[in-house]
């Protein structure tokens, strides 16, 4: 049970280092038009812990009867998915660039999309958990693309 448990926080501790790295600047974000659907970022931080939490557990469920790393179509995309995810909060808030937040959400979008297709052909329960993200992230796509534009 140990080691299950150890398995799972290694999967899920990675998609929380950009948060650890990289800050959410307030001050910035404050200085954009926003537009009135936002929600307000602590509700966004809360969301998105809890969609890391069921993306960890979807990696989990495929990596149990599966060697994630031999499914390349799989990986490759997690792997995307993963990186475009992490580097936003680099990209929107260090470098203070609307366009480059959109285009990471458009490419965390588009993955997420394709990694729900992978897990199901993979473990059809852990594409379950996947729903949730990509929903979310067509809510942040629309926001993303919304506060580029209101802003430039």
């Amino acid at each position: 049970m140990l080691k299950k448990i150890l398995k799972f926080l290694f999967i899920l501790f990675p998609w929380f280092v950009s948060g650890l790295i990289f800050k959410y600047d307030s001050s910035y974000y404050n200085t954009l038009s926003i537009p009135s659907f936002a929600l307000p970022p602590i509700v966004i931080s809360i969301v998105w812990t809890i969609i890391y939490v069921l993306i960890a557990i979807s990696i989990y469920l495929v990596s149990e009867n599966k060697n994630i790393f031999k499914e390349s179509d799989y990986f490759y995309v997690l792997i995307t998915n993963y990186l475009a995810n992490e580097l936003f909060l680099y990209g929107f808030f260090n470098l203070k660039s609307p366009f480059f937040g959109f285009v990471l959400t458009t490419i965390t979008l588009v993955s997420s999309v394709f990694l729900f297709l992978e897990s199901r052909k993979l473990n059809k329960a852990s594409s379950y958990f996947l729903i949730p993200y990509v929903l979310f992230n067509v809510y942040a796509f629309i926001l993303s693309l919304t506060i580029y534009i209101m802003n430039f």
